[in-house]
């Protein structure tokens, strides 16, 4: 290894010695050798040259006085340009602690160190790193004049720590994802909770951006911000758009609309002022993305079985570093895996809108149902207080030729279109049946019959009374619903007895009915969402619906609205209620 004698200055005093190290002693002569004529402090100046650490001294100023060879060779500065300065003067963008070695000056206590940064030299190493030892040197005189340190670089195991410790970031981060994207069955939540996951750890701001659903070309879709998350501090044009609700329009050049085509990552760093000057024009984000000093971004498409649902938007701003390709693998798998919920989610909303605009379309509103006569009728329908299920619940009232009026409450098993649908197949069944005439227990066994001989999956459970204020009385059947309950003119709340039949569809129909006279009163039908509770006896819920407090004489409207008032609170399940009065004429 040749030396580089620049390094030896100053030549003359000799180095000086750590305190407290004295000088090897002689070595034995062997027999008939003859003495060393190299002194001490020559051999110890070779040791140090040849030596593949980094060896310096300095001054009490902390000025160098002497750096090695391999010192030099590491930094990118000949030795010569170290003598008489300070690291700060000739290595700017190393990170060492000077109070450590103002410390071991002023006490004598060597002392370790890590030092960081980097050097004029290229390095495969993100970070460079030094384990540094110091200790104070003393003139023969016993005065302090400088510390020795002495540098290993550890830069290349760090790097392995650090890979390691990003690898687990970077699984510990795509796992969380599972638990904290997607939480709900709403589109704008799920967008929510992607674009909050993902500031600050991977990002400075983020956007979700969706497509439309019904666009043919997702080359040409415009995407429409669903939801956006900054880091405090951090301005950007995403709040002025998601509170306009503009499309996003990406203008060309970008790779926006190109990457929701073939589902590519599309990565941008180090984006100058004047490029974001460029784009303010023509789109209205630029502005704002130059004022907030955003630098690079990183576009992910949403991709859910092959289809485009969307973007993936982040963004770094300020002192962050730019996107790297790590970056880039972390955000694509993020994207997949939210994808996938986001997809789970877009399915729900559509099903629940279908699902709701079904129900709604078949169950007449309270003022539309079929008034008699003889019979006054008031109906309610309240979804589940998560709102997140349609369910299968419905009422019906109906005008039969013959002068009775049909009164029906049901509940179909399941929830969402199927449970939608099965209703309305129900319903039409009933009312074909009691328009043929039958009795409640003949439309009942006929009614199980032809759903299980259709092959129809979904049973439903069902009360079904038929009205006759010709001769005032009431005949009622039950496939296994829960009694009615009768509010007596005296204010009395009682539960109906009811003979229950098997559910219908379940083709096993055998009903019993009953016939009483009509006493005056009202009389309540519900399912059973109004009366259960996960975890709780079911008769629980029946006393406190016979235990509430009714005037026989107010309005249905307000009876309805008062038991929902009281009962419906902390429901999982829809609720139907149908209350029917007798009209004297």
């Amino acid at each position: 290894m040749d030396r580089d004698t620049s390094s030896r200055r100053p030549a003359a005093p000799a180095p000086p010695v750590a305190r407290g190290t004295p000088a090897p002693p002689p070595a034995p002569a062997a027999a008939g050798a003859r003495p060393v004529d190299i002194g001490y402090i020559d051999l110890l100046r070779g040791i140090v040259e040849d030596a593949a650490v980094g060896f310096a001294v300095l001054d009490t100023d902390l000025r160098y006085i002497y750096v090695n060879p391999h010192m030099a060779r590491m930094t990118g500065l000949p030795a010569a340009a170290y003598l008489g300065r300070t690291q700060r003067e000739v290595l700017p963008h190393i990170q060492r602690p000077d109070q450590v070695l103002l410390d071991v000056i002023r006490d004598g206590r060597p002392r370790e160190a890590i030092v960081t940064g980097r050097t004029w030299v290229d390095s495969p190493y993100q970070v460079r790193e030094w384990r540094c030892v110091y200790h104070r040197l003393v003139d023969s005189t016993g005065k302090v004049v400088g510390v020795a340190a002495v540098g290993l670089e550890i830069s290349e195991p760090q790097q392995y720590v650090y890979e390691l410790e990003r690898a687990h970031r970077r699984l510990a981060l795509l796992d969380a994802a599972a638990s904290r994207i997607g939480t709900g069955t709403d589109v704008a939540g799920t967008c929510r909770e992607l674009a909050e996951f993902v500031v600050p750890e991977l990002a400075d701001a983020a956007g979700v951006e969706l497509s439309p659903p019904d666009t043919a070309s997702a080359r040409r879709a415009p995407t429409r911000l669903a939801a956006y998350a900054t880091r405090p501090g951090l301005v950007t044009g995403l709040a002025a758009l998601d509170a306009r609700g503009e499309l996003v329009g990406w203008p060309r050049g970008t790779g926006n609309r190109q990457n929701l085509a073939a589902g590519r990552i599309w990565q941008r760093n180090a984006i100058t002022a004047a490029q974001w000057r460029s784009l303010i024009p023509r789109w209205p984000p630029a502005r704002a993305c130059l004022t907030a000093r955003v630098h690079s971004v990183l576009l992910a498409p949403l991709v859910s079985d092959g289809r485009v649902l969307g973007i993936l938007l982040l963004a770094r701003a300020g002192d962050s570093g730019p996107f790297s390709n790590e970056d880039a693998t972390v955000a694509r798998e993020l994207a997949a895996r939210a994808a996938r919920a986001l997809d789970r989610a877009v399915r729900f909303e559509r099903e629940h809108t279908m699902a709701l605009e079904l129900q709604r379309a078949l169950l007449a509103e309270p003022g539309q149902l079929q008034q008699h006569a003889g019979v006054e009728t008031t109906a309610r329908y309240r979804p589940a207080d998560d709102g997140s299920m349609i369910g299968g619940d419905w009422y019906d009232v109906l005008a039969l030729p013959d002068g009775r009026t049909m009164l029906v409450i049901g509940d179909v098993m399941g929830h969402g279109v199927d449970a939608a649908v099965a209703m309305s197949h129900y319903r039409s069944t009933l009312r074909a049946l009691a328009l043929a005439g039958l009795s409640p227990r003949r439309i009942l066994q006929h009614a199980d019959r032809m759903v299980a001989d259709s092959g129809f999956e979904r049973v439903a459970t069902c009360f079904l009374a038929l009205g006759d204020s010709d001769v005032a009385t009431l005949t009622y059947a039950s496939a296994g619903h829960l009694p009615p309950v009768w509010l007596s003119p005296q204010g009395e709340i009682q539960l109906v007895p009811v003979p229950v039949g098997p559910p219908l569809g379940s083709g096993l129909g055998r009903y019993e009915q009953r016939v009483t006279p009509e006493r005056g009163g009202v009389l309540l039908l519900y399912t059973d969402g109004l009366v259960e509770r996960r975890g709780e006896d079911i008769d629980l819920g029946l006393a406190r619906l016979t235990g509430l407090s009714l005037c026989p004489t107010d309005p249905l409207d307000k009876i309805l609205d008062t038991v929902l008032a009281q009962l419906a609170t902390g429901s999982e399940d829809d609720i139907a209620l149908l209350a029917a009065r007798a009209v004297r004429s």
